[in-house]
């Protein structure tokens, strides 16, 4: 599926969560290139996301690696000068629950300030750890299901002052060799 072909909400949200079970998979194999099999993977992923056959994995999963990772930025590892960071800006709506709430150092806070998640991503021009981007997929998606967006036409969404910037969702991701998968050390 091609970039320009994504003309419907949860065809984005399932293309780019496809996308980052491919990347993912091919970073925990040590990968230096995606293979045939991550490519099927993917195609697999998102055929079963949108037939119904296959679900996104649970926030609860995210919250455990949470639990284990400990108290470190989760944009950069830093272990120092932590607060609380909101995924999904409070500005545009996100609210203080632990689902929408991770610990950053005070320089990855104060430089993401009340951007949209993916808009930082996208002006530091550094894809951020696999594991803060799979977990803000799952609050996208989260958001569009319970707001009854999933089968809306992208440019619907784009004045409706949401939390998140669904056009800027990575559907491709760089070589698995530039990326890691959570923020340890």
């Amino acid at each position: 599926m091609a970039k320009q072909n994504i003309e419907i909400v949860c065809d984005k949200i399932y293309w780019s969560y496809a996308n980052l079970a491919m990347a993912h998979m091919a970073v925990k194999k040590k990968q230096d290139r995606y293979s045939r099999l991550n490519f099927m993977i993917r195609a697999k992923l998102f055929k079963g996301l949108k037939n119904g056959t296959m679900n996104m994995r649970t926030i609860f999963d995210d919250e455990k690696i949470k639990l284990e990772t400990g108290q470190i930025c989760n944009y950069c590892g830093s272990n120092s000068n932590l607060s609380m960071d909101h995924i999904f800006p409070k500005k545009y709506g996100g609210t203080d629950n632990a689902d929408n709430l991770v610990y950053a150092c005070k320089s990855c806070n104060s430089s993401k300030g009340k951007k949209d998640l993916m808009e930082w991503m996208k002006d530091k021009d550094h894809f951020l750890p696999l594991m803060i981007i799979r977990r803000y997929l799952k609050l996208v998606h989260n958001y569009c299901v319970v707001n009854s967006l999933m089968n809306m036409k992208m440019e619907e969404l784009s004045n409706m002052g949401l939390p998140f910037r669904i056009e800027l969702l990575p559907t491709s991701f760089p070589l698995p060799s530039t990326l890691v998968l959570s923020s340890r050390k």
